[in-house]
């Protein structure tokens, strides 16, 4: 039986347990606090649990787990850089705790450690765990570069919006549930009903996290309320609104903002609410939580460990952090 917990705290210690070079401290050090942040730990629990539906051993997957951890991580150290964010989980963001090059630097190196924890131990899967690795990794570095053009154009579509989110967030997610299949020895059935199980609920998640950026508690969010209205950030409550727009006024707010961040704010909410996208987004959620789990009931596990993913994914819907 998968027990959430249980492989949380798999990947915890195992993440606690990395033995770093003592020097260069301004490497590696960095590279430790982003580590011990915490979070949700959900790609590599995916890993985890999708290795062992598949076989009945997840220590299987275990550096392909911590992998798919330390990639997510450098992903968000090299984010928070581009965003000039303050907060990473409730924590000082490493580029402020230390500063830019470091933050660059140390986002490189847990990169290249992941490259290399990812083909650990993988015997006659090395081929498929680095191709689907290598080919992920693309998909996230195209999906971050739709998101900083998105910023200087007008008319993001909803379904340009999705698409990019499916490429900087979803893919990730999937690759984390085909990566413990691969390691499993799942066939390709099943290794694609996963994968599209994880994309789904990748979408779900972004989705619920762009709700939560406007809608959310500070305090258990981890990170400041209402930054993406702040920094005109294409989420889907802002793209939905923009083609919405007729009388032009929200986008003469987002081009030429003559009020403070807190009245932005309260306007651009004020707005939002008028058009109903907070239960819109919501519905959104719940559609592709759906999708992720009818992907799941299309892989042939045991019962007891396709409620592990089921209830995973209806999770998603009403968190908080």
């Amino acid at each position: 039986m998968i027990e959430l917990e249980n492989l949380s705290e798999i990947i915890n210690n195992a993440l606690r347990d990395i033995d770093y070079p003592s020097q260069p401290a301004g490497l590696y050090q960095p590279i430790a606090y982003i580590l011990d942040c915490g979070g949700k730990r959900l790609r590599p629990v995916l890993t985890l649990a999708a290795c062992q539906a598949v076989c009945g051993d997840s220590a299987k997957a275990l550096n392909q787990a911590m992998a798919m951890e330390m990639f997510h991580n450098f992903t968000l150290l090299h984010d928070d850089v581009m965003d000039k964010a303050d907060l990473r989980r409730g924590r000082p963001t490493v580029h402020r705790k230390w500063d830019e090059a470091t933050a660059i630097l140390s986002g490189d190196a847990l990169l290249t450690l992941a490259t290399m924890r990812v083909s650990m131990n993988a015997g006659e899967h090395l081929h498929d765990v680095m191709t689907l690795f290598n080919k992920t990794a693309m998909e996230v570095y195209e999906g971050q570069q739709n998101d900083m053009d998105f910023e200087q154009e007008d008319d993001v579509t909803i379904e340009q919006y999705v698409e990019m989110i499916r490429l900087k967030t979803s893919v990730l997610l999937g690759a984390a549930c085909e990566m413990g299949a691969i390691m499993g020895g799942a066939d390709e059935k099943v290794r694609r009903a996963l994968y599209t199980y994880g994309e789904k609920l990748g979408l779900a998640f972004q989705l619920q996290d762009d709700y939560l950026d406007t809608y959310g508690d500070a305090l258990i969010f981890g990170k400041e309320i209402g930054g993406d209205i702040v920094n005109n950030k294409r989420t889907w409550l802002l793209v939905t609104a923009l083609a919405a727009d007729e009388s032009g006024k929200l986008r003469k707010l987002i081009e030429h903002c003559p009020v403070a961040n807190s009245e932005k704010i309260a306007i651009v909410m004020e707005i939002y609410e008028k058009l109903n996208l907070p239960q819109l987004c919501t519905d959104a959620i719940r559609s592709y939580v759906d999708q992720a789990v009818t992907a799941v009931k299309t892989a042939g596990l045991s019962a007891a460990d396709e409620k592990f993913f089921v209830d995973l994914a209806l999770s998603t819907i009403g968190r908080t952090h």
